[in-house]
C-alpha cells in the first residue's frame, strides 16, 4: 500500500482522502475529481499472485481490479439504484453504513466489482492535512501517510515500466 500512496498521490496527483484499517486488511481512497475517488485494498498475512497486462491487450488471465466505486448525490439517489437493480434482477447488497459513507455492493455483466456511495461526510472537500480521525482511521498508516502528514510531501516515489504485449513481464529499458 506504501508504493500505492506513494504512486496515486505522488506521480498522479491523486490526492489521499481517506484510509481505514482492520485486523485482515487496509482501505485507501484516492480523488481524481469532486465526489471520484479510486480505492485500493492491503490484504494482511495474505499472499496474492501478481501480475501485469498492458492496458488494451487482450489476455488469456482473469483480469480483475478491486472494485470501482460511483459517487451518489444522496441517500435517495443510493436507494433509488438499488431498487433499480433489484428490478432488473440484479443481485445487490443490503446497505452498508460505513460511518463516513453508505453503500452498496453489486457486479456488471463482465464481473467488475462495483460499489456506489453516498458520502455523508465527503472527503474530498476537505484539506486538513491528513490528521482527521475520521477519514484516516488506520492507527498503523503506512510511511507515506506519515511522510504526508509530517511534511506534507513524499520522500520518494515509485518508478515504473511498461509490460511486453506478449509475454506480461515488465519491458526491460521500459521508461
Amino acid at each position: 500500500m506504501d508504493t500505492t500512496v506513494r504512486f496515486w498521490h505522488g506521480v498522479l496527483g491523486a490526492r489521499l482522502t481517506m484510509n481505514l484499517a482492520t485486523d485482515s486488511f487496509r482501505h485507501y481512497f484516492f480523488e481524481f475529481g469532486p465526489g471520484c475517488t479510486v480505492a485500493f485494498f492491503e490484504y494482511r498475512d495474505q499472499e496474492l499472485d501478481r501480475f501485469a497486462k498492458p492496458a488494451g491487450i487482450p489476455s488469456e488471465r482473469a483480469v480483475q481490479f478491486d472494485h470501482l466505486s460511483l459517487g451518489l448525490d444522496d441517500e435517495e439517489a443510493l436507494l433509488e439504484l438499488r431498487n433499480r437493480l433489484k428490478e432488473h434482477d440484479c443481485e445487490v447488497t443490503e446497505v452498508v453504513d460505513h460511518g463516513t459513507m453508505r453503500s452498496i455492493y453489486f457486479t456488471d455483466p463482465n464481473g467488475i466489482a462495483l460499489e456506489a456511495s453516498w458520502w455523508v461526510v465527503d472527503p474530498t472537500e476537505h484539506d486538513d492535512g491528513y490528521t482527521d480521525e475520521v477519514r484516516y482511521a488506520d492507527p498503523d498508516p503506512v510511511p507515506a501517510v506519515r511522510e504526508l502528514r509530517a511534511t506534507g510531501e513524499l520522500e520518494w516515489t515509485p518508478r515504473t515500466t511498461l509490460v511486453d504485449g506478449e509475454t506480461g513481464v515488465p519491458s526491460p529499458g521500459s521508461s
